[in-house]
């Protein structure tokens, strides 16, 4: 008989999440929980803060409130973290410059009890505490209104880029959670004198299993500095100098570090990956286990992982998503949901314990979230990734890209619709269309053709939507248009907009004064798709973001043997600017 695509986990084991941080404040107090920069927070110190910020808040926040909370990497999320924990109150996790449009559309769709951030960040009007955390400056605005409905037993939400213009909200309970946690300390041997980053951005899920990972395990979470992620050569000698074992990193930060040569002297023994396809094994000479995970936010961070272990022979190409993490459940169906023989193409739908309890919105749960077909065991339902898999003979997933139209900038999911929706928003826009293509220098790119009702300038435009959207998607050019060409089936035909679309013109624009700004032009016009790019353009003004940045920084390191910073090159005038900054750090032989 067929064998057919359907893979299950190993048994999980459950575990809790808060209970498992204050054993370890009270076995361990005086033990390094936190590293922020020359500041050590002991484990004693964080459950005293968290304490002190739960009990701000009680009698305003209770169990199952929603508390948005717009802090960045520090001591202060952390505690408010653990503090919203100890409520059983529901974090939702906006980042710490969610941008004013896109705060008060959660507000108004989600209606969170509680909004946590820097005076400057938050609404004004309502009620407001002032927390007493470290720093200072962060307070607590309570907000009017009953909220939307949470499921009962919901850890945290977070939001994913919605088709309907708004953000959809995940809820996730603390057992998936704790599964994930349990499985994550297994696999990585995490514990006391371990040291795990905090890097990933805090508006996404990701950086709840880095937090909650180290503070469960004993071990000590460091927060990375701003540059790092941008600058893959800074991040290694940051994981160096931090003593560094176990890292989680958004793959196109990751992919340039397996490309160039191994760093020596690395404490790190485990680097996890995820969040975008990755195209690159790891070589024989990395000395760290490297974890190539897959997952949605609905299904709880991870839900497949492949590992390689130091010094293997992992191929050239791709390397697969792997098996299912414990307790995961997976199949690959055909339109009709039924699953397909092991070998052919489908749509990956996921079960099992890491599912989330669905979202913020029961028709789109109901949408989504769907019931198992005869002959899977273990899950009475499944999640739609919208993602096109194989599985092998072997049971082993390999990724082959979307479904639908939603695409991936820097790692992280965009629904074209959503950007369509933030553009329409402007009086001046009639309609919006948003393409996703491929960039000379790799990687995806957003283009936005618009129809407008009056003149308007792109870069106006650009600018009315950047409070709306995360960074990744907000559109590198704007292009307007009269018309959209159309498919057979009278749909918006995206691949005959990119077609037609005019290359900007080059004949005219300044190509540079010296071979460096020649380089760096040529160098910024692909990676931010602008042919017409000149030494006096802004590198953020002109749609550069920090997958760009990144990309710019290791290709001068390749060709100049220079390393730049990141926030120096960004703080940069122009591109002749950053050109200048290469050439005063290159040997005087190099120049002439």
């Amino acid at each position: 008989m067929e064998s057919l695509s359907i893979g299950y986990g190993r048994p999980h084991q459950d575990g809790a999440v808060l209970d498992l941080f204050t054993g370890w404040a009270h076995r361990t107090p005086q033990a390094p929980a936190l590293i922020d920069g020359e500041h050590t927070h002991s484990y004693a110190e964080l459950d005293r803060l968290a304490d002190t910020v739960a009990e701000a808040l009680r009698g305003k926040v209770g169990e199952g409130d929603l508390v948005g909370v717009c802090l960045g990497h520090s001591v202060e999320l952390v505690a408010v973290t653990l503090a919203i924990a100890k409520l059983g109150a529901v974090h939702l996790p906006l980042g710490p410059r969610p941008g004013e449009k896109r705060l008060q559309a959660v507000a108004e769709q989600l209606r969170p009890v509680c909004l946590v951030g820097e005076a400057a960040v938050l609404p004004s009007g309502g009620e407001r505490l002032e927390l007493d955390l470290p720093t200072g400056g962060v307070l607590a605005a309570l907000t009017p209104g009953e909220q939307v409905s949470v499921p009962v037993g919901t850890y945290y939400a977070v939001l994913t880029s919605g088709s309907t213009g708004t953000p959809k909200a995940v809820a996730v309970t603390e057992p998936a959670l704790g599964a994930l946690l349990q499985w994550y300390r297994e696999l990585t041997g995490l514990g006391p004198g371990e040291r795990h980053s905090l890097l990933i951005g805090v508006s996404f899920d990701p950086h709840l299993l880095e937090l909650w990972a180290a503070l469960a395990s004993g071990a000590t979470l460091v927060v990375a500095p701003e540059d790092v992620r941008w600058d893959s050569g800074a991040l290694t000698d940051w994981w160096r100098e931090a003593g560094i074992t176990t890292c989680l990193l958004p793959t196109p930060l990751a992919e340039p570090i397996l490309a160039r040569p191994w760093p020596a002297g690395l404490a790190l023994r485990h680097l996890f990956i995820g969040g975008d396809r990755l195209r690159r094994a790891a070589g024989p000479e990395v000395t760290a286990t490297v974890h190539n995970g897959y997952g949605p936010a609905e299904a709880t961070v991870v839900t497949t992982v492949h590992t390689m272990a130091p010094g293997g022979d992992h191929g050239a190409g791709a390397p697969p998503i792997g098996l299912p993490i414990p307790g995961a459940v997976v199949l690959v169906s055909d339109e009709q949901g039924r699953p397909v023989p092991r070998g052919t193409a489908g749509e990956l739908r996921i079960g099992g314990r890491g599912l989330a309890a669905g979202y913020l919105d029961p028709e789109l749960t109901a949408r989504r979230f769907v019931e198992v077909p005869p002959g899977v065991d273990g899950t009475d339902r499944v999640y739609r990734t919208g993602d096109r898999v194989v599985m092998r003979a072997d049971g082993v997933l390999e990724f082959h890209g979307r479904l639908d139209d939603q695409v991936k900038v820097s790692g992280v999911r965009i629904e074209p619709a959503e950007v369509e929706a933030a553009f329409e928003r402007d009086p001046r826009v009639r309609r919006a269309v948003v393409a996703a293509e491929t960039a000379a220098a790799g990687g995806v790119r957003l283009l936005a053709f618009v129809q407008t009702e009056e003149d308007a300038e792109p870069a106006s435009l650009l600018d009315a939507v950047r409070p709306w959207l995360p960074e990744q998607a907000v559109p590198s050019t704007v292009r307007l248009v009269e018309h959209y060409p159309l498919d057979a089936n009278g749909k918006v035909d995206r691949a005959a907009l990119l077609a037609a679309a005019p290359p900007a013109p080059v004949a005219a624009v300044e190509d540079g004064d010296t071979p460096v700004e020649r380089t760096v032009l040529k160098l910024c016009r692909e990676l931010i798709g602008r042919a017409e790019l000149g030494p006096e353009s802004n590198f953020l003004d002109s749609g550069g973001n920090s997958l760009a940045a990144a990309r710019l920084l290791e290709a001068l390191e390749g060709e100049y043997g220079v390393r730049l910073r990141a926030p120096l090159v960004l703080r940069q005038p122009d591109l002749r600017a950053i050109a200048k900054l290469v050439e005063e750090r290159m040997p005087s032989a190099a120049l002439s």
